[in-house]
């Protein structure tokens, strides 16, 4: 098992993508720190590891205060004796166009998703460097995050935040030996399954059939136990020298996301005025699309029609 003798944390693990990263790296040898906001939903995780020979606690909190990266932090230590690896996937969404969105929707997503991948990733970093541990962090985060999406305003923002804080972190970290990625996981969970596009690959998913190939191979959509093996790889000593990297993976399919590139450059002697912008800038050449696109679904493929 490549992940013998570590000890992880996985905030939002008690369903979903976040339990499948935790039994996975319980089933590579880590013992882990389960995270829910749910008692029984967290509980259940736990057994689930413990019945399968691994090691599991389970802090039950909200992510996103120092308190509760305090409180992860240290469990894993007061149960386990040390920390080596933080996956921060706890996530919430409050889907709305931008003048229905309110407040209180925009603060929740940025608290969870951002604040708590800052938060946590502050307080084990402390741990690592402090004990000279060469540790692992994932942060989750998301193809909205690389492209934008309709009504996602909060969560868009969080997450194309969390890759930015890895660039940064990737470079702040580099000394003490802590590699830092973002993993961007395409799957069948609670948050996609409502998405008429994706209908046949989750049903098909539910009924325990494997979904057609349009789904795995050409959109890299799958299952969350298809992104689970990507989060131990970057967990163990084998990644050690992969850090500040976006890493799709869903499906069959795994990618490595550019970092953003300037794609046009042109020089004007005094800089660019009104008239000088419309006659030599190739704006019209260059403009880059936003938001996903998706290929057409085959006929076979297509949601069933809504019942009257």
């Amino acid at each position: 098992m490549s992940l013998a003798g570590k000890v992880a944390i996985v905030t939002g693990s008690g369903r979903g993508l976040g339990l499948s990263y935790a039994q996975e790296l319980a089933r590579q040898g880590a013992a882990v720190v389960v995270n829910d906001v749910d008692a029984d939903v967290a509980a259940e995780a736990v057994a689930s590891i413990t019945a399968a020979g691994g090691k599991a606690v389970a802090v039950v909190a909200p992510v996103g205060s120092s308190e509760t990266a305090q409180a992860l932090v240290a469990s894993a230590v007061e149960n386990f004796g040390r920390l080596d690896i933080l996956v921060t996937n706890a996530g919430v969404l409050r889907d709305k166009s931008i003048l229905k969105m309110t407040d209180e929707d925009f603060d929740l997503v940025i608290n969870v998703h951002l604040r708590g991948t800052f938060t946590c990733v502050r307080e084990a970093y402390g741990y690592f460097k402090e004990n000279n541990i060469a540790g692992r962090i994932i942060t989750i985060g998301s193809p909205t995050g690389q492209r934008g999406n309709f009504g996602q305003t909060n969560y868009a923002a969080a997450k194309a935040g969390i890759v930015g804080m890895v660039r940064t972190w990737a470079m702040e970290m580099k000394r003490a030996g802590v590699t830092v990625n973002a993993v961007i996981p395409v799957a069948a969970t609670a948050m996609t399954k409502t998405v008429p596009f994706f209908a046949k690959a989750v049903e098909a998913d539910e009924r325990g059939e494997a979904m057609p190939d349009f789904f795995r191979k050409e959109l890299g959509f799958g299952t969350a136990d298809d992104v689970a093996g990507l989060i131990a790889f970057l967990a163990s000593e084998q990644a050690s020298n992969i850090t500040g990297q976006a890493i799709g993976a869903g499906g069959d399919r795994l990618q490595l996301w550019s970092h953003p590139e300037a794609i046009a450059s042109e020089f004007n002697d005094g800089g660019w005025d009104y008239a000088t912008l419309l006659e030599r800038f190739p704006f019209a050449d260059n403009l880059q699309s936003v938001g996903e696109k998706f290929p057409e679904l085959p006929a076979e493929l297509q949601p069933e029609p809504a019942a009257k």
